[in-house]
C-alpha cells in the first residue's frame, strides 16, 4: 500500500473520530462531514479507479473516472449545501407582506444563526447572533412538521407590550415604521394590545410584519431559539399567487410542461428576483 494511501485513511479516520466523538456543534459537525466525504471520495477512486499500463484500457477507464468523478462530486456538493448550508423555502400565507409576498420562493441561510459549542467555531463559521429586527425561518411550536417566517421583536429578558398597535421594548416604543403595516388601521383587532410580558431565556418574541393577518408570538407565546432553521436570504423565483389554497400550479408540483410556462411568464414576478430579503 502507498504512503499516499496510508495517509489518506488515517487522515478519513481521524476526521470521523472527531466528527463522531467530539462535543462540537451541528454547524462545525456539517464541515467535518463534508471533509469525510471529500475524503471518501479520494479513497473510493483510489482503490477502484488506480492507473494502469495499458493505454487502451486506461482511456476508457479515464472516460469512467471522470463520469464517476463528475456525478459523485455533484451529489455530495448538493447533499452538503442542500442540508447544512441552505434550504429552499416558499412563502404559503400574506403574514409577512409586504417584505415577503405569498408565491415567494426564497433561499434560507443555515449556517449564519448556527448553534456553536466551542468559542473557535464563532471565529471560523460564517454566523452572527440573533438581533432585534431578524427575519428567521424557524420549526412552528404549534406544530413542529411546519416551518414559519416571522421577524424577531422581543429578545431574551426584555419585556414586551403592545398598546393600541405600538410595540413597546422595556417601556421604550419601538421604531417599526420600515416593515410594520395594518390592513386595518382604524379598528383595534385581537392581538393589538397584549402583555406586557418578559421574553424567557432562549426564546424570543416573533411577529409578522402583516400584523392583522399572522398567527405569531401573540398567539402561540415564545419561540424557542433552537427551533429556529436559518435566515431568508435571497428570492429565487416568484409568482403571483392569492394563497396557499387558492395560488396556480407551483412549478415542480405535477403538472404539464405547458402550464408551468405559462406560470413563468404570466403570474411571475421578475422584479422580486434575486432580490435580498431584510
Amino acid at each position: 500500500m502507498s504512503t499516499f494511501r496510508i495517509v489518506r485513511w488515517l487522515s478519513f479516520l481521524v476526521v470521523v473520530a472527531v466528527a463522531l466523538f467530539y462535543p462540537v456543534s451541528k454547524a462545525l459537525t456539517a464541515l467535518l462531514i463534508g471533509i469525510v466525504l471529500y475524503v471518501l471520495r479520494g479513497i473510493l477512486l483510489s482503490v477502484f479507479f488506480e492507473k494502469k499500463e495499458t493505454d487502451a484500457k486506461d482511456k476508457g477507464k479515464n472516460i469512467f473516472r471522470e463520469m464517476f468523478e463528475l456525478v459523485a462530486e455533484t451529489a455530495v456538493f448538493v447533499f452538503f449545501v442542500m442540508t447544512f448550508i441552505v434550504q429552499a423555502f416558499q412563502i404559503p400565507t400574506g403574514s409577512m407582506e409586504p417584505t415577503l409576498l405569498v408565491g415567494d420562493f426564497l433561499l434560507v441561510n443555515k449556517f449564519i444563526h448556527a448553534h456553536t459549542v466551542l468559542p473557535l467555531e464563532n471565529v471560523i463559521l460564517p454566523r452572527r447572533d440573533i438581533k432585534r429586527g431578524d427575519i428567521v425561518v424557524f420549526k412552528s411550536p404549534p406544530d413542529l412538521s411546519k416551518d414559519f417566517v416571522k421577524r424577531v421583536i422581543g429578545l431574551p429578558g426584555e419585556t414586551l407590550r403592545i398598546k393600541d398597535k405600538q410595540v413597546t421594548i422595556d417601556d421604550r416604543p419601538l421604531d417599526e415604521k420600515k416593515y410594520k403595516v395594518h390592513i386595518y388601521p382604524n379598528y383595534i383587532m385581537d392581538g393589538d394590545n397584549y402583555g406586557p410580558v418578559t421574553v424567557p431565556p432562549g426564546h424570543l418574541f416573533v411577529m409578522g410584519d402583516n400584523r392583522d393577518n399572522s398567527a405569531d408570538s401573540r398567539v402561540w407565546r415564545f419561540l424557542p431559539i433552537n427551533n429556529i432553521k436559518g435566515r431568508p436570504w435571497i428570492i429565487y423565483f416568484s409568482y403571483k399567487a392569492l394563497s396557499a389554497s387558492s395560488a396556480p400550479l407551483t412549478p415542480g408540483t405535477k403538472t404539464t410542461l405547458f402550464k408551468e410556462i405559462v406560470i413563468l411568464v404570466k403570474e411571475g414576478r421578475a422584479r422580486r428576483l434575486f432580490r435580498t430579503v431584510h
